[in-house]
């Protein structure tokens, strides 16, 4: 990235070129407009942070301490305070990712209105979702850097050329709240063919990483909901290289495929594997079906049966068609999933677990890594958990296990009020404060996002200005409960025309108009009550 100065001599120089008909333009304004908008496509953005993924990913496998996080978009102004928010509290946006989450895309941007985690949402609404969130985040940006460019214009004017150059120095070394968006293409959205044309979609849109799972596309279920059905390992190796195509017809040579696997939870099948030879990956899928002996007498019409053993079997079948598999092999199953994605084009895996528990997430990785020994997971920090209880009874077993005395709790009932005080609760409040270093340096955790927190704090927030503005508080539940605390706690979004972009839109009116120009932002607009 050049310097602001070297922007400056490329513009003056074109200008220079092209004679009287660019004598309008201003060097120094040309200048600012381009860094402001660093990121002219799509590709350039997953190119640039497939860069990122990458370093990241050698930095986890030196340190497992080095792990990285995300949260969960559903619209790009989300996406953007995220950054923002970031930038703000902890300086930098290294190892902070987005992640887009396919439920928050059905529950709240179908065209249908809220739909189920089951791919009946527009395909077309994921990569339009991630050109959203990159357009505010490239925003994001563009008012930042505008900050700068005004401390500069005071700096000068004020004669400080220390002042100047420092912010110069800022200006020249600007961290981009561009960062990695790990994109959720559900199943695939259809066979193969439809999987390579929207993940094409995505990446053109800006997605350097990509995850898809091991679900049949027409009777995907949300991760944590029961009645999920599998595809044999031959169907979904297709897609994942399908995924890797697009990105290397794209130029994206180094973009990141997650492979989920949802078999944990996922106790059906719709169709047994293509099998050649004893212990191929078909018959390794087929060995965990539930299956009964029979003879040929038995056999009936529309039976389906395959050979096991020296013995004719019988996948039982249920009355929608599917089979299910034995009991007790999901974690095997899971196991199996990972080893041959990740030895079949993808990058890193993804587990979905029935609840956060690091003993087992870490019991399965260690398997997969006797096998692939940087195995690195991406791990669902999922609001579908009921944390709180998970832990408090993980703290209990514990106790049990240490000798404690467990006599005062109930461990039924540790959801209980009662209990928050309790040394219990204390030591499961602390499991779960560790939980993202415990998970990273024990269960191979790489990455850790929350799929849906902004659908929840969107909600809970809500609900409480609600209870306030139309009770007894009225504009005080508004004041006291959002705009004080914008103002105190130094968001950005107390002034909203500057986020909407009022400020950068008058620089512009200066660049084109000169003094001319009609800005918005004279001694009367009100945002400067904010100072």
């Amino acid at each position: 990235m050049s310097t602001y100065q070297d922007a400056i001599k490329f513009a003056d120089k074109l200008i220079s070129e092209n004679g009287t008909a660019f004598a309008g333009i201003n060097p120094e304004y040309a200048a600012r407009m381009k860094l402001q908008n660093r990121f002219q496509t799509g590709l350039e953005i997953a190119k640039y942070t497939a860069g990122i993924m990458r370093k990241d990913m050698a930095d986890y496998d030196a340190d497992s301490s080095s792990y990285t996080q995300s949260l969960g978009c559903w619209h790009g102004f989300i996406g953007q305070q995220k950054l923002i928010a970031v930038k703000k509290h902890h300086g930098t946006t290294s190892k902070r990712y987005l992640y887009l989450s396919g439920w928050m895309i059905a529950a709240l941007r179908s065209e249908f209105g809220p739909l189920p985690d089951q791919s009946m949402h527009e395909k077309t609404s994921v990569p339009a979702l991630i050109e959203e969130l990159y357009t505010f985040l490239r925003q994001a940006d563009a008012r930042e850097l505008r900050h700068l460019f005004t401390e500069l214009d005071a700096a000068r004017a004020a004669g400080n050329t220390a002042k100047a150059e420092e912010v110069q120095n800022k200006i020249d070394n600007f961290e981009t709240h561009v960062v990695p968006i790990i994109a959720d293409i559900d199943a695939g959205f259809g066979n193969e063919e439809a999987t390579y044309l929207l993940a094409k979609k995505m990446i053109e849109a800006g997605a350097c990483a990509i995850q898809i799972e091991n679900q049949v596309s027409d009777e995907k279920q949300c991760g944590h909901q029961d009645g999920k059905v599998t595809v044999p390992h031959a169907d979904f190796l297709a897609k994942i290289r399908a995924v890797r195509y697009a990105f290397m017809e794209l130029g994206v040579d180094d973009g990141v495929i997650v492979a989920r696997t949802d078999s944990l939870g996922a106790g059906l099948t719709k169709q047994i594997a293509v099998t050649t030879e004893p212990g191929d990956l078909g018959d390794q899928y087929n060995a965990f079906l539930d299956c009964e002996e029979l003879t040929p007498s038995q056999m009936q019409n529309g039976d389906v049966v395959i050979h096991r053993d020296g013995q004719l079997v019988r996948p039982k079948r249920l009355a929608s068609g599917l089979f299910q598999f034995k009991e007790g092999t999901g974690e095997d199953r899971c196991v199996l999933d990972c080893i041959t994605s990740l030895q079949n084009g993808a990058d890193l895996i993804w587990i979905e677990t029935e609840k956060p528990h690091v003993g087992q997430i870490g019991g399965m990785v260690n398997r997969i890594r006797e096998v692939v020994p940087n195995a690195k997971l991406v791990y669902n920090n999922s609001p579908s958990f009921n944390w709180t209880l998970s832990f408090r009874q993980q703290a209990y077993d514990l106790m049990v296990e240490a000798g404690e005395d467990v006599s005062a709790y109930n461990r039924d009932e540790l959801m209980n009020e009662k209990y928050d005080d309790t040394e219990l609760s204390a030591k499961a409040d602390v499991m779960i404060q560790n939980f993202q270093r415990d998970g990273s340096r024990d269960a191979g955790i790489f990455h850790h996002l929350i799929t849906l927190p902004t659908y929840h704090t969107a909600a809970l927030s809500t609900d409480n200005l609600a209870q306030g503005y139309f009770g007894e508080e009225g504009m005080l539940a508004y004041v006291k409960g959002v705009q004080r605390k914008e103002i105190r706690q130094g968001l950005a979004c107390v002034k909203h025309q500057d986020m909407a972009g009022s400020n950068i839109g008058d620089d512009h009116k200066e660049y084109f108009s000169g003094d001319a120009a009609l800005k918005a932002a004279g001694a009367d607009n009100t945002m400067n009550q904010f100072g």
